[in-house]
């Protein structure tokens, strides 16, 4: 993007700053609602003219690092990281679950920035603590953000453009924190939020396979070596490593993973082809190609995996089971396997998508429904009974105008 653009899109994020800040409105239509959400969090706990970010106990900061599974994953890709940095003159910092720095390195320039601000080890940047940031945005809605000049709520990062992205266990899907990239925002760059997912998946495949550690969530007992992205896309990972496989192999692999107790062979075969003329030879050979890539832990009669496996569709559906509906609408990423022709496939994928809708139906959550309307943008009834309850409620929530945007689009 040339300097004039740039030039422009600040200028417009300090208007809508000014405006906020000055008269407490005027910026719905100019800011991002999750940017106009964070602001009236950080509204209400700190004033813009902070002027560092608060230092939680080091001691206490020192204990939790050192040798947590962040610790070990970030030292074995040290050097990638602090290349990036360099040659990219940012400052990247390493977070735990609640926004607090652990981990941190800078470009020379950049180094010398971050610490007039305490972008340091053991710095608080959850947008309460020091206000809308990126690194906070990242960890809250648990996808990758970007936090650009005055879109900062603090003054004292006005000159910044940062780009975050959560660090999840692959083994468990638990968010274990972020990594953010910052730099001046004359440096803004197309690719900087795709660099901190790259970032992000360089320390997940360096992560440990056990994450006990007093830093870890409490209820965290197994370590699954074996992990499932079904939904919207499809990804296999094994401790960590990705599986190539192809899209038949894949499909074999869910139907085992979601029927733990294993499959016959003529169930599988069923389940697999459904009337279609294939031979059970030909599901063998995939079977076969399947556990070699699992390094033989694949059990013949019944066909049953013989590791811990975990999935993205029994996570949405343990998390919509307990009525977290927001959290299930961040952890699903659309149809399970679309375009599947697998007969037992299709089934469940029509169970996850019936599940959700109803439960949106039932609980429309404004963030709930405006991330489901990305993934399912002509479902009309779920923005409508949502944008009802708002009005019922009289509030003015951040996300009525994406959803009256939906809205037009469903309807079209």
């Amino acid at each position: 993007m040339a300097l004039g653009e740039l030039e422009t899109r600040r200028l417009d994020a300090v208007r809508a700053w000014s405006s906020f800040v000055e008269r407490g409105d005027g910026a719905e239509t100019l800011v991002r609602p999750e940017i106009l959400t964070s602001w009236t969090r950080s509204h209400a706990a700190i004033t813009p003219d902070v002027t560092e970010a608060p230092l939680a106990d080091e001691s206490e900061t020192a204990s939790m690092w050192h040798d947590s599974p962040l610790q070990r994953a970030v030292e074995s890709v040290e050097s990638e990281l602090r290349r990036t940095a360099e040659d990219g003159d940012l400052v990247i910092a390493v977070t735990d679950a609640d926004t607090r720095i652990l981990w941190t390195y800078g470009g020379r320039v950049m180094r010398r920035k971050a610490e007039t601000v305490n972008f340091v080890a053991s710095a608080r940047w959850d947008d309460e603590s020091v206000g809308t940031n990126a690194l906070d945005l990242a960890n809250r809605l648990g996808e990758p953000s970007m936090v650009f000049s005055a879109e900062h709520y603090a003054s004292i990062v006005h000159n910044w453009v940062c780009w975050a992205a959560p660090v999840l266990d692959p083994a468990t899907g638990i968010q274990l924190g972020v990594i953010d990239l910052s730099t001046t925002w004359d440096r803004t760059h197309p690719i900087g939020l795709a660099t901190a997912r790259v970032m992000a998946r360089l320390i997940e495949t360096a992560l440990p396979r056990s994450s006990h550690h007093p830093s870890a969530p409490l209820d965290e007992t197994n370590d699954p070596g074996l992990v499932l992205t079904l939904l919207g896309t499809a990804e296999a990972r094994l401790d960590g490593h990705r599986l190539l496989l192809n899209r038949r192999q894949t499909e074999v692999l869910a139907l085992l993973a979601l029927n733990p107790d294993g499959l016959s062979l003529e169930r599988l075969h069923t389940m697999l082809y459904g009337d279609q003329a294939v031979t059970f030879s030909t599901l063998k050979a995939e079977v076969s190609h399947l556990r070699h890539a699992l390094g033989g832990q694949l059990s013949s009669r019944p066909y049953r995996l013989m590791m811990p496996v975990a999935t993205d569709v029994e996570q949405v559906l343990t998390l919509l089971s307990r009525g977290q509906v927001v959290a299930a609408l961040e952890a699903y990423g659309g149809d399970l396997l679309p375009g599947s022709n697998s007969p037992a496939l299709a089934e469940m994928a029509e169970y996850v998508a019936v599940a959700v809708r109803e439960a949106l139906r039932a609980d429309p959550q404004p963030e709930a429904v405006v991330r489901y309307s990305e993934l399912v943008p002509y479902d009309a009834e779920v923005i409508e009974l949502c944008l009802a309850a708002l009005e019922r409620d009289h509030a003015r929530h951040p996300a009525i105008p994406l959803l009256k945007g939906r809205m037009a689009v469903a309807r079209r």
